[in-house]
């Protein structure tokens, strides 16, 4: 334990942004990157439609100086007369605020400019003088006017016979356009950075609580870090199933299989060890007695080396199906190609065991039509077969009777060896598949069994990809059943 938690206090912690952060800050970004686009949409959008209202108030500011002056005759186009028509001088209050022309042009931003044929500006006589470009037609437009763009529009004025006796200008300085766009991006600014500020709270609190089972995954594996027999998991909340409800599941049966695992590699060791002390301890005993006296006993000496002749096979035999057990659990990895006909081999080991057990009664129900290929090496096949039948002979001591069976059933072939020996309880049943064990240990030992066989027929099974199931009563025998993927049905 300290040695495992040195190695806890050694891992690196955490230095950057949480997750939760992380997607706070990623779902702002990516909102405000979306707002920014669609607010520059709208924004053109929005100065194109204000800057078509301001073209027609300056075009109507146009017709409404036209419609004043367009009369005067030439002789009458002087600064003071002009003056006067733009400017009424009237004690009138009602006439001089109902004047149409003042309606159009009173606005502060606009400047009113009017210039002879010759293109001389002749109002207003002070201030500065812009020089004329002339134009055939009315023209509105955006120029830049002493460094400052403005939204200018051109007229020529004419009189009752449609002569060019001047030009008026209309310089519309944008004042309120601007100010106008300005009021809006201010204002959209300020909903961005508080809407920005909203999104990333939402955004933290949803990420929280979408993650809150990353924070149960983390306080279960640094309860394993700290004892990894812990029985601890990861507890789903009350929600609907989604990807994170679905590791939290893949962990726990990870962290399930994983003690178990532990759990087995340590019986194992226990087992191993149980098993091998015995024989080692008979052959050390026995050699101790030779080198005391018994070598010179020839009786003595004959027994010594015949016991432990016996226990030394007994120990090749347990190394023999450790090295199986070894190759089985590498199956998937080693051995994943195979053509073997079931129908001919069941019925290869049915006539093998009838000859070399000739008191047992064997039978087999051959319900394949013909050839039936699986994916299994044949040695393989053959090697879970005879553990099976093996254990048949070895616990049908009273009734002995084998029976064998072969079936096909869609794609897949079912083998089966029952016996009616004297059966396994459920709870034998459930572990007889486990490493080294064995229902009755001191049976099985006389036997010769070690408790492996079971275990490598169902490592290979599994490793081909089928599976083993047993059914067993006491006192009615046991029935192994083996279902194995049918590999060629263009055979069969």
């Amino acid at each position: 334990m300290g040695r495992q938690t040195s190695i806890i206090k050694e891992t690196p912690q955490r230095t950057g942004l949480s997750l939760k952060w992380k997607w706070a800050l990623g779902s702002v970004a990516g909102v405000f990157l979306i707002f920014i686009i669609f607010t520059w949409f709208v924004m053109q959008a929005f100065a194109t439609q204000m800057m078509d209202t301001e073209k027609q108030q300056v075009s109507s500011s146009l017709n409404a100086v036209t419609n004043r002056l367009q009369h005067i005759n030439e002789s009458q186009m002087l600064p003071s007369e002009i003056d006067k028509l733009l400017r009424p001088d009237s004690t009138d209050l009602d006439q001089v605020v109902n004047d149409p022309v003042l309606q159009q042009i009173t606005r502060k931003d606009y400047t009113i400019r009017v210039y002879n044929e010759n293109g001389a500006q002749i109002y207003p006589v002070g201030g500065a003088r812009i020089p004329f470009h002339e134009t055939k037609k009315r023209v509105i437009r955006t120029e830049r006017i002493q460094g400052v763009k403005m939204l200018v529009g051109h007229q020529e004025l004419r009189n009752n016979n449609n002569t060019i006796i001047g030009h008026i200008v209309v310089e519309n300085h944008l004042t309120s356009y601007h100010k106008t766009f300005n009021r809006v991006c201010s204002i959209i600014a300020i909903l961005i950075i508080l809407g920005s500020f909203l999104i990333a709270l939402w955004g933290y609190w949803l990420s929280g609580f979408f993650l809150r089972p990353i924070d149960n995954i983390k306080k279960t594996v640094d309860d394993i870090n700290r004892d990894p027999q812990a029985q601890v998991r990861v507890v789903n909340e009350e929600r609907k199933p989604d990807e994170l409800t679905d590791l939290s599941n893949l962990l726990n049966d990870m962290l399930d299989r994983m003690q178990r695992f532990i759990l087995q590699q340590h019986q194992f060791v226990e087992d191993v060890s149980h098993e091998l002390r015995t024989p080692v301890a008979i052959v050390k005993g026995h050699m101790e007695l030779l080198n005391r006296w018994g070598k010179d006993d020839p009786k003595v000496l004959n027994e010594s080396i015949a016991a432990s002749l016996q226990e030394i096979s007994r120990m090749e035999g347990l190394v023999s199906e450790m090295l199986d057990l070894t190759r089985a659990d590498q199956v998937e990895l080693t051995f994943r190609d195979g053509d073997t006909d079931a129908k001919e081999l069941i019925n290869g080991i049915y006539t093998n065991f009838k000859m070399i057990h000739p008191e047992f009664t064997f039978m087999i129900d051959d319900d394949l039509k013909g050839p039936t290929i699986v994916n299994m090496n044949r040695d393989h096949l053959e090697q879970i077969l005879i553990i099976l039948s093996d254990n048949a002979v070895k616990y049908s001591q009273d009734r002995k009777e084998i029976h064998f069976a072969a079936s096909r059933s869609g794609n897949v072939v079912e083998l089966a060896v029952q016996d009616f020996g004297e059966g396994i309880s459920p709870e034998d049943a459930s572990r007889v598949f486990d490493r080294f064990y064995r229902v009755d240990k001191a049976r099985s030992r006389k036997q010769g069994g070690n408790g492996l066989g079971l275990s490598i027929a169902q490592k290979l099974v599994e490793g081909y990809g089928g599976h083993i199931q047993l059914e067993s009563a006491i006192g009615q025998g046991s029935i192994f059943r083996i279902t194995l993927p049918i590999k060629n049905m263009d055979k069969n």
